[in-house]
């Protein structure tokens, strides 16, 4: 199912049209919203319940919502090619917290999304288009010009985040091609090459001028290296930096079965929240992180054995860490004063969850979304479930009824949350008691 450009438009019986810019909306205070009896499934902190905003999304990834509450979802290709992405925009115009109208434009499909004022930014795997959004109008105007293409999309790690910082630059995530730089991806005693060709044109952090167009990769430059993917990217507006999560690499056991068991493959390594600084090396594919000896460690590829630290006394140490292959793929950090005082400035994390069995993680496999308070450019104390229950009781990557992917904050405060599994949004909202 291709997606043409501005094109595809689905809404609601006898709505009004996407393109007009007198569309009404109601994005509703939300004291008048009523949630769902059951919060969409979700298990919430007291007080907090939810709205399921959308189904029938598929491959829902990043999200950014309008100054206007307008909600862009990007939806991302299906493997196989059965399905298409693009954009899906949304919007609600009586007021009950569910979108009612919905609209679907884009080339292709993509992972990041970003808006600054009415210019929506969105990353398929090679490239970055730009929209207009004019007029209020849900649908941009016209076709995407292009800001950077021909970006590294093959492997592994094919897909892209996008943040827009305040000075008219754009942080884009490009991906490691394979697991661990191996001279053959994923095969069992494979060594690692060294020093790691990917290096000069991935698994790092890119920055480009977001406001030029035309661009390639080396027009920009490498901000940060040695990042094998960081699905979750975020700036935090307290300190104006960049801050990210690496999904951390896999197959200790499958590949190197003489030095780690499943049970250390399913903990190891974790994954590892830094704030992200121009020129800094990160550790990957020569290090990882242990979090069970506070410590990063040589990786087999390049002659460790789980305790040897060599080069790696010299890579950037975490902020925090999560448990192994949970794979964080959003973060945000919360600015409203719709939530309670405590969250104020803190940091909210997507995971979409672990393929282990859950036996073998002392922590769960994740399919969560967790918060954690900030304090002077660092989490302050650990980590909590916001939530929970998005799995349907299997918590398995086939078997998982959702799976959470992204995150975004209306502007009334409210949280959204995005599932690339089932395919639903669901908007998070305080009403208990000690509202601000």
């Amino acid at each position: 199912m291709a997606i043409g450009a501005c094109a595809d438009s689905t809404t609601a019986p006898s709505a009004p049209d996407p393109q007009s810019a007198s569309l009404d909306r109601k994005s509703a205070n939300n004291s008048s919203l009523v949630c769902d009896a059951d919060n969409g499934g979700l298990e919430l902190p007291s007080g907090f319940c939810a709205i399921v905003v959308a189904k029938d999304v598929p491959l829902a990834r990043h999200m950014a919502v309008h100054a206007n509450g307008d909600l862009y979802v990007a939806l991302d290709n299906k493997v196989d090619g059965s399905i298409i992405g693009g954009i899906l925009g949304l919007r609600d115009t009586d007021g009950d917290g569910r979108a009612d109208v919905r609209v679907r434009f884009g080339p292709t499909g993509g992972n990041g999304i970003a808006l600054r004022g009415n210019q929506l930014y969105f990353a398929p795997d090679d490239r970055v288009i730009r929209y207009d959004l004019a007029n209020g109008a849900l649908l941009p105007a016209g076709p995407p010009v292009t800001v950077v293409s021909a970006l590294p999309s093959t492997g592994d790690h094919h897909r892209k985040t996008v943040v827009l910082d305040g000075a008219g630059g754009m942080f884009v995530n490009i991906g490691s091609e394979g697991n661990a730089c191996q001279v053959q991806n994923r095969v069992p005693f494979s060594p690692g090459i060294d020093p790691c060709p990917e290096l000069a044109t991935r698994a790092g952090v890119w920055y480009f001028n977001a406001n030029a167009t035309g661009q390639v990769q080396a027009s920009g430059s490498r901000f940060a290296t040695e990042l094998r993917n960081m699905n979750a990217l975020a700036i935090n507006p307290a300190d104006g930096a960049l801050y990210g999560i690496q999904l951390g690499r896999d197959q200790l056991f499958d590949n190197w079965p003489t030095l780690f068991t499943e049970r250390d493959d399913a903990r190891l390594p974790a994954e590892e929240l830094f704030r992200i600084d121009r020129g800094q090396s990160y550790g990957w594919p020569y290090c990882y992180y242990d979090g069970q000896r506070n410590k990063k460690v040589l990786a087999p590829e390049y002659g460790g054995d789980g305790k040897i630290v060599g080069r790696c006394g010299t890579r950037a140490l975490p902020l925090d860490e999560y448990p192994a292959h949970w794979s964080p793929l959003s973060m945000l950090f919360y600015t409203g004063t719709q939530f309670p005082k405590q969250y104020e400035g803190g940091l909210f994390v997507a995971f979409h969850g672990s393929r282990f069995d859950p036996s073998l993680q002392p922590a769960g496999p994740g399919y969560v979304v967790t918060f954690v308070p900030w304090h002077k450019g660092k989490p302050r104390g650990q980590y909590k479930t916001f939530a929970d229950g998005f799995d349907g009781g299997t918590p398995t990557p086939m078997g998982a009824a959702h799976r959470p992917v992204g995150l975004a904050q209306a502007p009334d405060g409210s949280l959204y949350i995005s599932d690339d599994k089932g395919g639903w949004i669901w908007r998070v909202i305080y009403v208990g008691s000690g509202k601000r």
